[in-house]
C-alpha cells in the first residue's frame, strides 16, 4: 500500500483521482484551501485531509507535518482560473495582481508542496502534474501560460527526481465537465464549440483525468518522465 498525497482532492478531478487511488486500495491524503469542502469529501471516499493555501509557503511548511512522513505519489491538481468571471484588469499594478494571482494558484502551489515534500519522495516515486490544454496557445491568457510554465518545471522534476528512479509527468486535460472550473461561464454553445474540436465527439470527464493519472502513477510507468500526456479527446494532437 503507498501513501498518495492529492492537492486540490475536494471536488471534480481532484476528487475522481482521490477517488480512483483509494479503490486501487492505496493511502489517501487529500489537500486543498477549503476545510469544509475537504472534510465532507473525505468522509464519502474514508481517506485522510489536510486543509492549507499551497500558494502560502508559510502554510505549506506548517502543513507536512499533517503529511505522511513517506510520500510514495504526489498529483498536483490543485490550480483554477483566476481571471474567469472578473472584468479584465486596467492598470499595471492590477495586470500584475492578476497574472501573479493564476502563476501562484497554477505553479507555484505544485513548486511549493512538491519542494516541501521532496525529502519523504523516496526511490521510485511518482508526481503527476495537471495542466491544461490552455497551454498550447488557446487564448487563455495568464491562466494558459501559468500551465506552460507548469510544463516546463516538469520537464526540471523529471531530471531531479530520476536518478532515484521516480518519476514526473503532467496530465493536460481538454474539456472536462463536472467540475467546478468554469462555474457558471459556459453555456451550451461553449461545449458544442469544444466538443467539435475533438476527434471522438464528446467532453472529457473527471473519470478520464483520473484514469491517466493512475497509470502514469503505476509501476508499469516507470520509463515514462518528463512527458506531456494529452486527455483532451484528439482536440489538441500533441505530437
Amino acid at each position: 500500500m503507498r501513501n498518495v498525497v492529492i492537492t486540490g482532492g475536494a471536488t471534480g478531478i481532484g476528487y475522481a483521482i482521490a477517488r480512483h487511488f483509494t479503490e486501487a486500495g492505496e493511502r489517501v491524503t487529500i489537500t486543498g484551501r477549503r476545510e469544509h469542502a475537504l472534510k465532507d469529501a473525505a468522509a464519502r471516499l474514508g481517506v485522510a485531509y489536510a486543509a492549507f493555501d499551497a500558494t502560502d509557503p508559510d502554510a505549506v511548511g506548517e502543513a507536512v507535518e499533517r503529511l505522511p512522513a513517506a510520500v510514495h505519489v504526489l498529483v498536483n491538481n490543485a490550480g483554477g482560473n483566476t481571471d474567469r468571471g472578473r472584468p479584465a484588469p486596467q492598470g499595471l499594478r492590477a495586470v500584475a495582481q492578476a497574472w501573479r494571482a493564476n502563476l501562484d494558484l497554477n505553479l507555484m502551489s505544485a513548486v511549493l508542496v512538491t519542494t516541501a515534500l521532496l525529502p519523504r519522495l523516496g526511490a521510485g516515486a511518482r508526481v503527476v502534474n495537471v495542466g491544461s490544454i490552455a497551454a498550447r496557445g488557446t487564448g487563455s491568457g495568464s491562466y494558459g501560460a501559468a500551465k506552460a510554465a507548469l510544463e516546463s518545471w516538469t520537464a526540471d522534476l523529471a531530471a531531479e527526481l530520476g536518478g532515484s528512479g521516480g518519476t514526473a509527468n503532467l496530465v493536460a486535460p481538454g474539456l472536462v465537465l463536472d467540475t467546478e472550473f468554469f462555474g457558471d461561464g459556459l453555456d451550451e454553445e461553449g461545449i458544442r464549440r469544444r466538443v467539435a474540436n475533438t476527434r471522438n465527439g464528446r467532453a472529457g470527464t473527471p473519470g478520464d483525468v483520473a484514469a491517466t493519472v493512475g497509470f502514469l502513477a503505476s509501476p508499469d510507468a516507470g520509463h515514462i518522465t518528463g512527458q506531456v500526456i494529452h486527455v483532451n479527446g484528439g482536440a489538441y494532437l500533441g505530437r
